[in-house]
Protein backbone atom coordinates (compact mmCIF):
# COMPACT_ATOMS: atom_id res chain seq x y z
CA UNK A 1 0.00 0.00 0.00
CA UNK A 2 1.63 3.52 -1.09
CA UNK A 3 1.83 5.09 1.80
CA UNK A 4 4.27 6.38 4.32
CA UNK A 5 6.21 4.26 7.42
CA UNK A 6 4.02 6.01 10.19
CA UNK A 7 0.60 5.82 8.62
CA UNK A 8 1.81 2.36 7.84
CA UNK A 9 2.43 1.24 11.50
CA UNK A 10 -1.02 2.98 12.49
CA UNK A 11 -2.33 1.29 9.77
CA UNK A 12 -0.83 -2.29 10.97
CA UNK A 13 -1.74 -1.16 14.55
CA UNK A 14 -5.80 -1.00 13.22
CA UNK A 15 -6.13 -4.20 11.28
CA UNK A 16 -4.35 -5.87 14.28
CA UNK A 17 -7.54 -5.00 16.38
CA UNK A 18 -9.64 -6.11 13.67
CA UNK A 19 -11.24 -8.59 15.37
CA UNK A 20 -12.59 -6.07 17.67
CA UNK A 21 -13.69 -3.39 14.64
CA UNK A 22 -17.15 -3.63 12.35
CA UNK A 23 -16.58 -3.85 8.98
CA UNK A 24 -17.43 -0.05 8.51
CA UNK A 25 -14.63 1.04 11.35
CA UNK A 26 -11.90 -1.28 9.57
CA UNK A 27 -13.16 0.52 6.17
CA UNK A 28 -12.23 3.90 7.40
CA UNK A 29 -8.93 3.03 9.54
CA UNK A 30 -5.98 5.66 9.48
CA UNK A 31 -6.66 8.46 7.42
CA UNK A 32 -9.21 6.76 4.87
CA UNK A 33 -12.32 8.02 7.02
CA UNK A 34 -12.87 9.81 3.31
CA UNK A 35 -14.20 6.72 1.61
CA UNK A 36 -16.22 3.62 1.91
CA UNK A 37 -15.65 0.36 1.11
CA UNK A 38 -15.48 -0.27 -2.77
CA UNK A 39 -18.34 -2.80 -4.64
CA UNK A 40 -17.21 -5.66 -5.79
CA UNK A 41 -16.83 -4.58 -9.16
CA UNK A 42 -15.33 -1.46 -10.08
CA UNK A 43 -15.86 -1.43 -13.89
CA UNK A 44 -16.61 -4.31 -16.39
CA UNK A 45 -13.50 -5.88 -17.33
CA UNK A 46 -10.92 -3.77 -15.30
CA UNK A 47 -8.49 -5.16 -12.93
CA UNK A 48 -5.23 -4.07 -10.84
CA UNK A 49 -2.12 -5.25 -10.85
CA UNK A 50 -0.52 -6.57 -7.67
CA UNK A 51 2.52 -7.08 -6.14
CA UNK A 52 4.12 -10.39 -4.43
CA UNK A 53 3.09 -9.40 -1.15
CA UNK A 54 -0.26 -9.07 -1.98
CA UNK A 55 -0.15 -12.14 -3.96
CA UNK A 56 1.30 -14.22 -1.03
CA UNK A 57 -0.97 -12.90 1.18
CA UNK A 58 -3.86 -13.31 -0.47
CA UNK A 59 -3.26 -17.37 -1.41
CA UNK A 60 -2.75 -17.60 1.77
CA UNK A 61 -5.82 -16.52 2.73
CA UNK A 62 -7.30 -18.34 0.34
CA UNK A 63 -6.38 -21.63 1.60
CA UNK A 64 -7.19 -20.37 5.07
CA UNK A 65 -10.47 -19.84 4.31
CA UNK A 66 -10.77 -23.12 1.61
CA UNK A 67 -10.05 -24.95 4.86
CA UNK A 68 -12.71 -23.48 6.85
CA UNK A 69 -15.23 -25.55 4.63
CA UNK A 70 -13.80 -28.15 6.79
CA UNK A 71 -15.47 -26.61 10.14
CA UNK A 72 -18.75 -26.47 8.05
CA UNK A 73 -18.51 -29.52 7.31
CA UNK A 74 -17.43 -31.06 10.74
CA UNK A 75 -14.29 -32.24 9.82
CA UNK A 76 -12.57 -29.41 11.75
CA UNK A 77 -12.76 -28.35 15.91
CA UNK A 78 -13.18 -24.95 17.25
CA UNK A 79 -9.41 -25.01 18.23
CA UNK A 80 -8.37 -26.12 14.77
CA UNK A 81 -10.53 -23.27 13.10
CA UNK A 82 -9.10 -20.68 15.39
CA UNK A 83 -6.08 -21.72 14.35
CA UNK A 84 -6.88 -21.31 10.72
CA UNK A 85 -8.42 -18.14 11.20
CA UNK A 86 -5.31 -16.75 12.83
CA UNK A 87 -3.69 -17.55 9.45
CA UNK A 88 -5.93 -15.59 7.72
CA UNK A 89 -5.35 -12.34 10.55
CA UNK A 90 -1.68 -12.57 10.11
CA UNK A 91 -1.73 -12.88 6.19
CA UNK A 92 -3.71 -9.51 6.55
CA UNK A 93 -1.23 -7.91 8.93
CA UNK A 94 1.70 -9.28 5.96
CA UNK A 95 -0.15 -7.41 3.26
CA UNK A 96 -0.70 -4.50 5.03
CA UNK A 97 2.41 -4.14 6.25
CA UNK A 98 4.31 -5.04 2.51
CA UNK A 99 1.99 -4.26 0.00
CA UNK A 100 2.29 -1.37 -2.49
CA UNK A 101 -0.16 -0.35 -4.57
CA UNK A 102 -1.64 2.50 -6.44
CA UNK A 103 -3.88 4.68 -4.97
CA UNK A 104 -7.03 3.27 -6.41
CA UNK A 105 -6.35 -0.40 -5.98
CA UNK A 106 -5.45 0.06 -2.71
CA UNK A 107 -9.01 1.59 -2.10
CA UNK A 108 -9.95 -1.44 -3.82
CA UNK A 109 -8.31 -3.77 -1.44
CA UNK A 110 -9.50 -2.03 1.44
CA UNK A 111 -13.09 -3.31 1.02
CA UNK A 112 -11.44 -6.75 0.69
CA UNK A 113 -9.58 -6.52 3.92
CA UNK A 114 -12.84 -5.64 5.48
CA UNK A 115 -15.03 -7.92 4.62
CA UNK A 116 -11.89 -10.21 5.90
CA UNK A 117 -11.78 -8.44 9.03
CA UNK A 118 -15.32 -8.99 9.63
CA UNK A 119 -15.42 -12.88 9.13
CA UNK A 120 -12.28 -13.30 11.05
CA UNK A 121 -13.97 -11.34 14.01
CA UNK A 122 -17.45 -12.96 13.84
CA UNK A 123 -15.13 -16.52 14.01
CA UNK A 124 -13.25 -15.43 16.98
CA UNK A 125 -16.31 -14.46 18.64
CA UNK A 126 -17.92 -17.88 18.10
CA UNK A 127 -16.16 -20.34 16.51
CA UNK A 128 -19.41 -22.29 15.35
CA UNK A 129 -20.69 -18.67 13.49
CA UNK A 130 -21.04 -20.28 10.17
CA UNK A 131 -21.82 -17.06 8.92
CA UNK A 132 -19.19 -15.55 9.10
CA UNK A 133 -17.68 -17.67 6.39
CA UNK A 134 -19.50 -15.87 4.15
CA UNK A 135 -17.95 -12.27 4.31
CA UNK A 136 -14.51 -13.82 4.15
CA UNK A 137 -15.64 -16.24 0.72
CA UNK A 138 -17.19 -13.24 -0.62
CA UNK A 139 -13.53 -10.90 0.02
CA UNK A 140 -11.43 -14.16 -1.97
CA UNK A 141 -14.16 -13.58 -4.65
CA UNK A 142 -13.84 -9.82 -4.53
CA UNK A 143 -10.42 -10.46 -4.93
CA UNK A 144 -10.23 -12.85 -8.07
CA UNK A 145 -12.61 -9.77 -9.58
CA UNK A 146 -10.81 -6.90 -8.61
CA UNK A 147 -7.39 -8.08 -8.77
CA UNK A 148 -4.88 -9.88 -11.69
CA UNK A 149 -2.60 -12.32 -9.30
CA UNK A 150 -0.46 -12.81 -12.38
CA UNK A 151 0.71 -8.95 -12.79
CA UNK A 152 3.16 -7.16 -11.19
Amino acid sequence: MDINKPLSLAIAAALACAALLPATALAQHAGHADHAAPAAVVAPGVTYATDAPLRKGMGDIRSAVQALDHHEHGHMNADQALATVAIVERSIGYIVANCKLEPEADHALHGILAKLGKGVAALKADPNDMTALAPMREAVADYSVLFDAAAD
